[in-house]
């Protein structure tokens, strides 16, 4: 088990950004009024946003970081990492993150790196970005993380379409000899790729005239290879299976207890889901805040989306000791633990 910890780097920047369509699940009639009431409560989704024609995650993503640098008055030329974590990048080839080095003036100095996570990746990309800043002896971080998911479910697919929303973070970090540790406790099992994926347009199943093609998966669930499947029942039982006890595993390595945390962020994966979790755990609500219900399930940038946008004002006025637990595509999970120390937390872009 993939346990560890970074010292002396911090957050001192958090942004998000999200598209200005806002799509409500009362509105989808691709389901009666009754079903899309019954949607809503379990899955937790009323409204979403869905990116215009055009719109790349990049594009969220950098409108997060620009937020972030112009608003610290960062140096631009002292940034010398760069993580773009998604999977809806631009293109096939070449990375997303050398055209965003690029686009937003960052120096030829800066490492940037792609990373294909989706629901696991905030936790998976700042154990990256903090390990690499110490072993690299680098000062300035920008770890950018989000996805369109939007894009990829097809609408006569009532179990995808409803759950999905679209959002961009960036997240700045800085060496800090007195910043407090970050635990980490990762983990993932490939045996279960099949529970959340897109079958064609990659290598191993070449983009064909198929791919295109509909086809009737179950009453109400209609989808081409080209969109994502996602197996509901192998997701919520994967879910109930390993994220507690590898939440109980970073305590344990950490030496923490749950009581120790201001909060507990869960990548919004669904109402049921993350309810059953807080249930198991038996945390109370207040504890466990939700964007599920404004934004839908966005991926990788669920959790710095919920931080902006659930807990802002506090995030701004005092040190907040946080417990962060991803899960899903994959299969892969993680846990953090660690202590925002009133970074600069921008209201959320809307593009």
């Amino acid at each position: 088990m993939a346990n560890f910890i970074t010292s002396g780097v911090k957050i001192s920047g958090l942004a998000a950004c999200v598209p200005r369509k806002e799509v409500s699940n009362y509105d989808y009639k691709w389901v009666s009024a009754k079903e899309r009431e019954q949607l809503v409560k379990t899955i937790g989704v009323e409204k979403r946003r869905h990116v215009e024609k055009g719109t790349t995650t990049s594009d969220m993503c950098q409108a997060a970081a620009e937020a972030l640098i112009n608003g610290m008055q960062v140096d631009r030329s002292q940034i010398d990492l760069l993580i773009f974590v998604s999977q809806t990048r631009d293109y096939l080839i070449p990375q997303t993150s050398n055209i965003l080095q690029d686009k937003m003036g960052l120096p030829k100095t800066c490492l940037s790196i792609d990373v294909s996570l989706g629901c696991s990746g905030y936790v998976y990309g700042l154990a990256m970005a903090s390990g690499m800043m110490n072993a690299f002896n680098i000062d300035k971080a920008l770890l950018l993380v989000g996805d369109i998911s939007s894009l990829n479910s097809a609408y006569r697919d009532k179990s995808t379409y409803p759950l999905f929303g679209d959002a961009g973070t960036a997240t700045l970090l800085e060496r800090d000899k007195d910043a407090p540790p970050m635990h980490f406790s990762l983990e993932g099992d490939g045996s279960g790729y099949k529970a959340i994926i897109i079958p064609d347009g990659g290598m191993r199943n070449f983009l064909s005239k198929k791919s295109f093609d509909y086809k009737k998966i179950a009453p109400g669930i209609y989808r081409s290879p080209l969109h994502v499947a996602l197996d509901g029942i192998e997701v919520f039982n994967f879910s109930l299976r390993e994220v507690v006890p590898n939440i109980k595993q970073l305590l344990k390595f950490s030496g923490e207890e749950l009581t120790d945390f201001d909060y507990v962020i869960f990548h919004q994966a669904n109402k049921l889901i993350n309810d059953t979790l807080r249930k198991m755990l038996k945390l109370p609500p207040e504890k466990v805040p939700l964007s599920i219900g404004k934004y839908g399930n966005t991926s990788s940038a669920s959790i710095p989306l919920t931080i902006v946008s659930e807990i802002q004002n506090e995030v701004r006025g005092r040190n907040l000791k946080l417990l962060l637990s991803a899960f899903g595509i994959g299969l892969s999970w993680g846990t953090a633990s660690l202590v925002l120390q009133k970074p600069y937390c921008p209201n959320i872009v809307e593009i």
